[in-house]
């Protein structure tokens, strides 16, 4: 295969999905004979990790060894023996595999095509999710198809499967989708018992699932027990409905703990605190929501400060009890990130230069604004905010809460669900204008939330209701428009839309890395198989995978621990002797040290955030001058000078392996002075 062939292979893991077409023989596609190591390079960004230790519970004796084996695992990271599936949150792979070992499909599909497929199978479910939700808000299936709709033309926006496959998020937020379908309806006034019970034990079993599978719900729940925390002191919900509700984030978080092998991070979760306070705020104000409209607004605040007083003080006495870091360094990253503090720690900056972690471009908002999604949405959003402030002024003022509407009272704001939407939509929107990683938590709410509006009468009968519309029917006019507004956007939809969408889907090409494929080759074949090697976090993602070697770090940027050694790896690139990086590398009682060119040579018009520049600045090597960044050192860059080949780099390091893209060294066991 010719080099230019190579290059036309572009980097899309779901033509995995593919791969048993006939077709794919032809140039730019991976057939079915190329060996799995072909396959598994194309894991992107280090997620090939999680695909690791599902290979890994095939592979063993028995499923029971092999999640005996994961729990003191103590061949991944050098030094260390890990609970694998604590640390990594490995029960997705854990189920799967389990799947797969019961189901007999073993002579039919594929290990990696049975895991890829669960994943996309997910999506489907993710989807569905939302599909209901706007269905049960609006009361027809219309609002649902605009909703898949807007979610596929979004896609770029809405999910990251596409890319990243096995990452925590692709599995976790389809159960969150069904979660919120679920208290959706729970949410409803204009449901039956049964089906009042289905929803909440079907959001206890999901909430319970998210907390499992990722380690970042608590925080994603936090935002959504706000939200609930929000329709309560309004007086939106029924207080027996929130007790419940409480009772879900409880044992969900109870359970969680001892699945999670008593995760200490989730006692100091700010789900549980806020819980806690609520609970307690509720047992000493029973008459909160008694009194005129002075009285309860005093009672209101005193509420908040109450619930938040006891929150905080409990989070503070856990953290002295508990051995959790985790929340204090959270703390440090928020105050940089919203320009309260400056720090020249490595480990923070580094994360603020990750792209989920920046704010977003502007190129989301046009996109969305080209789909037609953001135009409506404000209008959708507007009317239910309004509608919902008057409703919390009515309820404030003494007024009792309305639990059989029609569809001629015009009120929007008076149904629970839609409030809750509407501070969700709005508090995840506020995230994901300062963290453009939170727009996947955003923007698929938003298509969902959008095209319930533009399909309610009740929405639509709102606003005749204000301008007191009298020349038409209102009842008639807001039946018409709820049904002709999506029917509109929908024929536009798919007049452009359509055929962009059925031509990505049919353009599939994988990818085929050439010089990782080698390096990879190189690992498996020559490499001993005690050899531990260090790099960069992603790239040992990869040799983990691929060879099974013991690696020093890991692409798991919430773990701190692990990005303090990625640091320590990192120092390849910093302007560092080569004593000091031997120290550091014999340290983690590294072999091997893969250097990348991509990241020694890197080139980005953002020049303070490439990783030797954050080297550089955590070195104190670097100046500002006029918003220039210049470096001063005795020594010169490690990665450059060792590949001169001269004393001392030659005492300590010996190159093995290079290719237009990495330069492995040994790391000598007995130092060879040579001049």
């Amino acid at each position: 295969m010719t080099a230019c062939s190579r290059k036309k292979r572009r980097r899309k893991l779901k033509g995995m999905l593919l791969m048993e077409r006939t077709d794919q023989t032809q140039p730019g596609h991976l057939s079915e004979d190329l060996p799995e190591l072909e396959r598994e390079i194309t894991f992107q960004e280090g997620s090939g990790l999680y695909y690791y230790y599902y290979k890994h519970m095939l592979a063993a004796p028995s499923f029971g060894r092999g999640f005996y084996e994961l729990m003191i695992d103590n061949k991944t990271v050098s030094g260390q023996t890990i609970n694998a599936v604590e640390r990594l949150f490995l029960y997705p792979e854990l189920i799967t595999s389990f799947l797969y070992r019961a189901s007999d499909i073993q002579d039919v599909v594929e290990p990696i095509y049975f895991y890829i497929g669960t994943v996309f199978g997910l999506q489907a479910v993710y989807v569905t999710a939302l599909f209901v939700c706007s269905w049960v808000m609006s009361g027809t299936w219309v609002s649902g198809m605009l909703t898949v709709a807007w979610f596929i033309i979004n896609r770029p926006d809405a999910t990251r499967v596409d890319h990243t496959i096995p990452l925590r998020d692709n599995w976790a937020l389809p159960y969150f989708s069904c979660q919120v379908a679920a208290l959706t309806g729970f949410l409803s006034n204009n449901i039956s018992s049964a089906t009042e019970m289905f929803c909440y034990l079907a959001m206890s079993a999901t909430t319970f699932t998210f907390l499992l599978v990722w380690e970042h719900s608590h925080y994603v729940l936090f935002i959504q027990g706000l939200c609930l925390f929000l329709l309560d002191s309004f007086d939106l919900v029924p207080s027996r409905k929130m007790a419940d509700i409480h009772k879900v984030y409880l044992s969900s978080l109870f359970l969680a703990y001892l699945f999670q092998f008593k995760n200490p991070t989730l006692l100091s979760s700010p789900l549980l605190s806020l819980q806690i306070g609520s609970v307690l705020a509720r047992y000493f104000q029973r008459k909160m929501k008694m009194g005129p409209l002075v009285a309860r607004v005093m009672k209101l605040f005193l509420h908040f400060h109450l619930v938040f007083t006891t929150g905080i003080t409990f989070t503070y006495l856990v953290k002295k009890l508990l051995p959790v870091s985790e929340g204090d360094f959270m703390l440090k990253f928020l105050e940089v990130k919203f320009g309260l503090n400056t720090t020249v720690d490595f480990v923070t900056n580094f994360l603020l230069c990750q792209e989920s972690f920046q704010t977003p471009g502007q190129d989301v908002f046009l996109r969305l604004t080209q789909a037609s999604v953001l135009p409506f949405y404000f209008l959708v959003l507007t009317i239910c905010l309004l509608s919902t402030l008057l409703t919390i002024y009515r309820r404030l003022s003494g007024q009792p809460m309305k639990t059989n509407l029609k569809l001629e009272d015009g009120q929007i704001g008076e149904q629970p669900e839609v409030v809750y939407h509407v501070f969700h939509t709005l508090l995840f929107g506020g995230l994901a204008l300062m963290f453009d990683g939170l727009k996947f938590l955003w923007t698929p709410y938003v298509c969902m939330f959008t095209a319930f509006g533009v399909c309610s009468p009740e929405l639509w009968m709102t606003v005749f209701r204000w301008f007191r519309l009298r020349s038409i029917h209102p009842v008639v006019l807001s039946l018409i428009l709820s049904t002709a507004v999506p029917t509109i956007i929908g024929f536009s939809l798919w007049r452009e839309y359509s055929p962009r969408v059925l031509a990505e889907l049919a353009d599939l090409p994988e990818l085929y890395d050439s010089d990782t494929f080698e390096l990879v080759s190189w690992i498996k074949s020559q490499a001993p198989m005690t050899a531990v090697f260090a790099g960069s976090p992603q790239m040992l993602g990869t040799v983990k995978l691929c060879s099974g070697a013991a690696v020093t770090s890991l692409p798991l940027y919430s773990d701190i621990d692990l990005l303090r050694r990625a640091e320590d790896n990192y120092q390849v690139y910093a302007m560092r002797s080569a004593e000091d990086i031997y120290k550091i590398l014999t340290a983690q009682k590294s072999n091997y040290v893969i250097i990348e060119d991509s990241i020694c040579n890197e080139l980005s018009l953002n020049k303070g955030c490439r990783i030797k520049d954050l080297l550089d600045i955590s070195n104190g090597h670097a100046v500002y001058d006029n918003g220039e960044i210049y470096t001063f050192s005795k020594h010169g860059r490690f990665c450059h000078e060792i590949k001169m080949n001269y004393s001392p780099y030659t005492n300590y390091f010996t190159r093995v392996f290079w290719n237009r893209s990495y330069h492995v060294y040994k790391v000598n066991s007995v130092i060879s002075f040579q001049y």
